[in-house]
């Protein structure tokens, strides 16, 4: 049984992959640390798991798990986790943006008894405007969701078996592994990092995943949408009592209720909620009809 076990989702990676086993195998064993590399191959429409096979023809410490179609960077986690032997397992990027000597800082930590020990970025590298704006407005509302400090999360993180088996328990299929993570106790701590540079190949993340990414992971860990609705209904609820005293008033005095403009635009903003708010209810209804159906969170197909 290994000591550490190194997962690495992999998708469309087939240009770092070679690069980031035999650097890692380097670092680790000039650290003299038993360890295993776990590449997940989630569902890649290029040649990785062609790489994943090649590099575990040179090194039988490179183990590979091969999805049946593109699952997701969470389910890859996962998989990961549930194919992982060490007495202790870190996630981190193929892409090598993690930079392999904190993994080493990490693991001595573990060592000294730090059951979860979380990657946080000190700079995020060379984004667009857009991207980090999108990155801030995310992190900002996952750690109001949440309750949880997430500004500079990542995926980034060296578990204890314990921590392991803990998460590999846990039956929602819909899971947020960096709030999940951090939700599960255990001794923790932190190591800063900074973010490296991509070599090659290019970034699977954009705006628009990111935004999905956030909206699917807000509904899948909080109930602060639905929390959002009912205040909303409490704001229309005075908003109404305040016209309703103002039109008795009109009325009783004498005066007609004038502006059919307003009677227009009352209708198009009540509207406008009432459908939002079926639209975050729907939304939380389909998270619990795909978690009532307990269908797997990955398909693997092949392993090595």
């Amino acid at each position: 049984m290994p000591s550490l076990s190194v997962i690495l989702p992999a998708y469309n990676e087939e240009a770092m992959l070679p690069k980031t086993a035999r650097v890692l195998a380097q670092i680790l064993e000039g650290e003299k640390i038993d360890y295993e590399l776990v590449f997940v191959d989630d569902g890649s429409r290029d040649l990785t798991w062609s790489e994943i096979l090649t590099a575990h023809q040179a090194n039988d410490r490179v183990h590979g798990v091969h999805f049946s179609r593109n699952f997701g960077k969470e389910a890859a986690i996962f998989a990961g986790l549930a194919a992982a032997k060490g007495n202790c397992a870190a996630v981190m990027d193929c892409d090598l943006q993690h930079p392999p000597q904190t993994l080493v800082q990490m693991y001595r930590l573990w060592q000294q008894g730090y059951e979860v020990i979380e990657g946080v970025k000190k700079s995020r590298g060379k984004e667009s405007s857009a991207h980090r704006a999108a990155a801030g407005m995310f992190y900002s509302l996952m750690s109001r969701a949440t309750k949880i400090d997430m500004s500079r999360a990542s995926d980034f993180k060296l578990l204890d078996r314990r921590a392991v088996n803990t998460l590999l328990d846990m039956p929602e299929q819909n899971a947020f592994f960096r709030a999940m993570s951090a939700w599960i106790g255990f001794r923790q701590t932190q190591v800063e990092f900074d973010v490296q540079e991509r070599e090659a190949g290019v970034s699977k993340w954009s705006t628009r995943k990111l935004i999905r990414y956030a909206i699917s992971n807000i509904a899948g860990y909080s109930t602060a949408p639905m929390q959002c609705v009912t205040w909303a209904g409490v704001a229309f609820l005075a908003f109404a009592v305040i016209l309703g005293i103002q039109t008795l008033i009109r009325y009783f005095t004498g005066h007609a209720v004038e502006g059919f403009t307003t009677v227009i635009l009352l209708v198009l903003l009540t509207g406008s909620i009432i459908m939002i708010s079926l639209g975050v209810i729907g939304y939380y209804l389909a998270r619990i009809y795909e978690e009532a159906k307990r269908r797997p969170r990955y398909i693997v197909s092949r392993s090595i």
